[in-house]
């Protein structure tokens, strides 16, 4: 998922400190199954039952009850996604099954979404969680209860071949006033504007594939997104790379995302049962057995809690 900008929704997986995406941190959107994924957002489009006034809330009992959690979804590869055969897979939605079935729910149903509607989604009972890898931040924090990270997550960008401008990070991309493109509603907006970059100069791209042939066609000299999109998105391009994977400034400090599962505030009942799964999975290694084949790496694996980011 990444954090979007200051007073934007990012779409996927990752927001800045206002996000994705407060809502969004930074998103790539690539939309996979297009017409599975609007078949399965009209079925879902039910409401869930609304809370209860239980203390720490008691979905986790009635999700028991009715053998079903509905996950809210942004359609972005790899966070969460309805593939090619009309399947739901991406790294939240597998977590999610593996989660939630240890917890006693067989099912998980997708309700798909724009990653700006998520939170909304979630307070308007749509869904029960958002499972899109969504990134952790203070603003965020103040409107959703966030389960510990399941992955971090560093920046990089899309440059063409050898690197001609010697961009490696955003304070470079100033010095040589190159020309930067990143996602609608991308942290990385945030990201530079903080580093010095005007951001009426910034293209403003709808995802990672649009932002990698802006490059390759010499429209831009870079491109910004998460190093796991970024890298997965130059694998089969001839005339493009990936740069080393960096941490953006906060404030003068490095800073480093994690994405998370996001539930409504009364639920910490179920939000804690999730934490207790979690840790199980993160200290048996199988949660990075269900990321890796989404391109994650060791290096994005993260004991990160949800407290220390909403603090930051």
């Amino acid at each position: 998922m990444a954090p979007p900008h200051r007073g934007t929704e990012r779409t996927a997986r990752k927001a800045v400190r206002t996000d994705r995406h407060p809502a969004a941190p930074r998103r790539r959107t690539l939309l996979a199954g297009a017409a599975a994924l609007g078949a399965l957002g009209a079925a879902g489009c039910s409401r869930v039952a609304t809370a209860s006034s239980t203390k720490g809330g008691d979905l986790l009992e009635r999700l028991r009850a009715q053998g079903v959690v509905r996950l809210g979804i942004a359609g972005e590869i790899p966070f969460g996604y309805i593939d090619r055969n009309g399947d739901l897979t991406g790294e939240a939605p597998e977590l999610a099954k593996a989660v939630f079935k240890r917890l006693g729910v067989d099912r998980v149903q997708p309700v798909p979404t724009e990653f700006g509607s998520l939170i909304p989604g979630l307070d308007s009972q749509q869904f029960d969680v958002v499972a899109a890898g969504m990134y952790v931040n203070k603003e965020r924090c103040e409107q959703v209860l966030f389960a510990d990270p399941d992955y971090q997550m560093l920046d990089a960008f899309v440059v063409r071949k050898g690197n001609p401008k010697g961009l490696r990070d955003y304070q470079d991309v100033v010095r040589e006033k190159a020309k930067f493109a990143t996602g609608t509603g991308y942290a990385e907006i945030q990201y530079a504007v903080d580093a010095g970059y005007k951001e009426s100069d910034i293209l403003i791209v709808p995802d990672q594939v649009a932002g990698l042939n802006a490059v390759e066609a010499g429209r831009v000299d870079v491109f910004a997104g998460t190093a796991l999109t970024v890298r997965e998105v130059v694998k089969k391009s001839a005339k493009a790379e990936a740069t080393e994977a960096f941490a953006p400034r906060v404030d003068g400090k490095p800073h480093v995302d994690g994405g998370a599962f996001a539930f409504r505030k009364a639920e910490t009942n179920l939000r804690d049962a999730f934490n207790a799964e979690l840790r199980k999975l993160r200290k048996s290694g199988e949660l990075f057995r269900i990321l890796r084949p989404f391109g994650f790496t060791k290096a994005e694996m993260t004991d990160m809690t949800a407290k220390e980011l909403c603090a930051q």
